[in-house]
């Protein structure tokens, strides 16, 4: 298996068009083509990560955090980002980042999150939008069926926990050719008049590419007559963050306890607590301050992220509590998620959760 097969499965689980505008994502060192003998799984990539890389006999480093972040002008080693990338590329080790695109997932970061904190009934915090469009065209009553089941092989007419959904219409297409065209149907230079269905279709935006494919292959007719809508709709399978409950409610200071506990953080810095049960809980992997109105508005008892700064906690306006249990604990667990994805779908070499220890912060 070459590193490019490796890439896309992970990008059918967690595709790159959903990472954050200001993220840089995907493969950032090596030759997708490579052979891969081994797959080193982290959270971040350091030089202690390619050592260990090296040390196992693995060519891939799959990372949840992008070592390169802003561009890169020089590679002589000055500093951390440039040592690691310099050993990678020494002993022909490329890194692949997923990032945001992963947080973005409705099976990603925060519901690993919520799932090791019990949580039920989730849904996304802040669902994404312009991630969905509309693919409406018109075919012939007798091709119908076959453009249809096109389209939905292509990933189109997928609506939540159902799947080739799609809306038809009977009616009546006319058209004329010209004396360069060369008609299916009718005589060119005569105005033809056709029973057709209008076919209406949604589907997610990174898939456009393979659904028109699908519709110009299975599709009858000379030029394919279609129209294209980006959608206000919000996805509600993708985005960030996380709320979802408790199956039974908790003190405050119990479930920070247990939060703790569960994620191995030092110390949680947390908003005034307000004496009242914990029963439903927001959750944001990684820097979420951006968030925190969204949390309120979604009626959250408390609100798990990390790298709050001291104004933040001020926003809880005794309205929830702001927890904030640490960056590298909030996220530690994203390294398990690719490993479990990924062992399902690959056999053909070794895949390896990395042992290094990546977090910058200790306590006293």
């Amino acid at each position: 298996m070459i590193i490019q097969e490796v890439i896309d499965l992970i990008e059918d689980f967690a595709p790159l068009n959903y990472a954050e505008d200001f993220d840089n994502v995907g493969l950032l060192v090596g030759d997708s083509k490579t052979e891969v003998s081994g797959a080193l799984i982290t959270l971040d990539t350091l030089e202690a990560t390619v050592d260990e890389a090296i040390a196992k006999d693995c060519n891939l480093i799959i990372s949840f955090h992008p070592i390169i972040f802003s561009g890169l002008k020089k590679l002589t080693g000055k500093d951390y980002v440039q040592r690691t990338v310099l050993k990678a590329i020494k002993h022909d080790i490329a890194i692949y980042a997923i990032h945001t695109a992963l947080d973005n997932q409705h099976k990603g970061v925060n519901d690993m999150i919520s799932e090791k904190l019990g949580l039920i009934n989730r849904q996304i915090l802040i669902p994404r939008k312009d991630s969905i469009k509309k693919l409406t065209t018109f075919v012939p009553v007798k091709d119908a069926d076959k453009v249809r089941e096109a389209l939905f092989s292509g990933g189109a007419g997928s609506i939540g926990n159902y799947d080739n959904c799609s809306f038809n219409i009977a009616g009546k297409g006319s058209f004329k050719g010209n004396e360069e065209s060369n008609p299916v149907i009718g005589e060119k230079g005569s105005v033809h008049f056709e029973e057709e269905s209008q076919i209406g279709v949604t589907y997610p935006a990174h898939l456009e590419s393979q659904i028109l494919k699908n519709l110009f292959s299975s599709h009858p007719y000379e030029e394919v007559a279609y129209e294209i809508h980006k959608l206000d709709n919000k996805n509600q399978h993708l985005g960030m963050g996380m709320i979802g409950e408790l199956k039974t409610e908790i003190n405050e200071e119990e479930f920070l306890n247990q939060v703790k506990s569960t994620f191995n953080s030092g110390c949680i810095r947390h908003s005034k607590l307000l004496n009242k049960p914990v029963k439903k809980v927001a959750v944001l992997g990684g820097s979420g301050a951006f968030a925190i109105n969204n949390a309120k508005a979604a009626g959250a008892d408390i609100f798990i992220t990390a790298d709050l700064k001291y104004h933040d906690f001020y926003k809880a306006e005794e309205k929830l509590v702001l927890a904030d249990i640490g960056h590298y604990e909030s996220e530690q667990f994203t390294k398990n998620l690719l490993y479990s994805f990924l062992s399902k779908k690959i056999s053909s070499f070794a895949l390896i959760l990395a042992d290094t220890n990546t977090n910058p912060i200790h306590y006293l």
